[in-house]
């Protein structure tokens, strides 16, 4: 396991797990309340396990209601600027606007993820996105446009998004569809994110909704396979295999050459909890137990 330093004394993580956790505590099926949610995305961040989380994402529609909650940098009580990424489901018109309202508060703005309208071809969206100065996340359609669109994103130096579940089957893509998806992007040079439905470490099929859910170590193999040159067939072997313990003794495998080039390329994931996936990487001992001490 590639091992990384922690901060103030604190253990060490695995440098695969640096950063790999964006909290999208708002969003289904865990649906914090935003006063909730904001509270707690701080304490995540001042936690043992703080290097592992990255920023809080809210959509551009919750703005408004931050903007009440957390007031001027005065009413946080010294506390840094809330590190926030938004999203825009709507566009690059609903994504400017949000950018707007960002800069009026007081934020640390780490991400913009866009969804590209349907009908609406690359030449449109990135000229009506424009010039964006935080990093870009373009969450490309599974459709026949995908390849302008990773084209476009590759060309103008932005990172994709892939749709990975929800709370309906046909949102999460097959193995073979999303293999396609990882090798796309990594041949072009392209980091991406993950978001939805990825609760579980290893693929794995859901008791309550029966929904065959894809697992985020899966997700990090399979692009260190693209990353090696591997066909896609292997891709989305890797992404259907539900051995957890042989799934984690790969990661556990991985050098630090393979596991920087892995997660230069496969960046984040959203996740509705944080503590959730770390516990279950401490039972796969993945993670020294020490780091989540108080979380379960």
């Amino acid at each position: 396991m590639s091992p990384s330093s922690g901060f103030a004394g604190f253990p060490i993580f695995p440098a695969f797990a640096a950063g790999l956790f964006d909290d999208a505590a708002v969003f289904p099926p865990g649906l914090a309340p935003l006063d909730v949610a904001v509270p707690a995305h701080r304490a995540h961040r001042s936690a043992r396990y703080a290097e592992l989380v990255g920023p809080l994402i809210l959509p551009a529609s919750a703005l408004d209601a931050l903007d009440e909650l957390i007031g001027d940098a005065s009413s946080t009580g010294g506390a840094p600027p809330l590190d926030l990424a938004i999203t825009a489901p709507d566009g690059p018109c609903e994504a400017a606007k949000a950018l707007a309202k960002a800069a009026e508060l007081p934020v640390d703005l780490r991400g913009l993820e866009v969804a590209v309208p349907a009908g609406m071809e690359a030449d449109e969206f990135f000229r009506l996105l424009g010039t964006v100065d935080v990093p870009v996340y373009v969450e490309v359609p599974r459709d026949a446009r995908r390849p302008s669109i990773i084209d476009a994103v590759a060309e103008l130096g932005h990172r994709a998004k892939f749709r990975t579940g929800g709370v309906k089957p046909h949102l999460y893509p097959s193995p073979d569809e999303l293999a396609t998806a990882i090798k796309s992007v990594v041949d072009a040079g392209v980091p991406f994110k993950a978001t939805a439905g990825l609760h579980h470490p290893v693929r794995n099929t859901d008791p309550e909704t029966g929904f065959h859910q894809h697992g985020f170590l899966n997700l990090l193999l399979a692009t260190d396979a693209a990353a090696e040159g591997r066909p896609v067939a292997e891709l989305s072997a890797i992404l259907a295999d539900r051995d957890a313990p042989s799934i984690a003794s790969r990661v556990d495998a991985l050098d630090m050459d393979r596991t920087d080039a892995a997660r230069a390329r496969f960046l984040s994931f959203g996740t509705c909890s944080i503590t959730d996936p770390l516990n279950e990487l401490t039972d796969l001992g993945l993670l020294a137990p020490v780091l989540l001490e108080t979380t379960r």
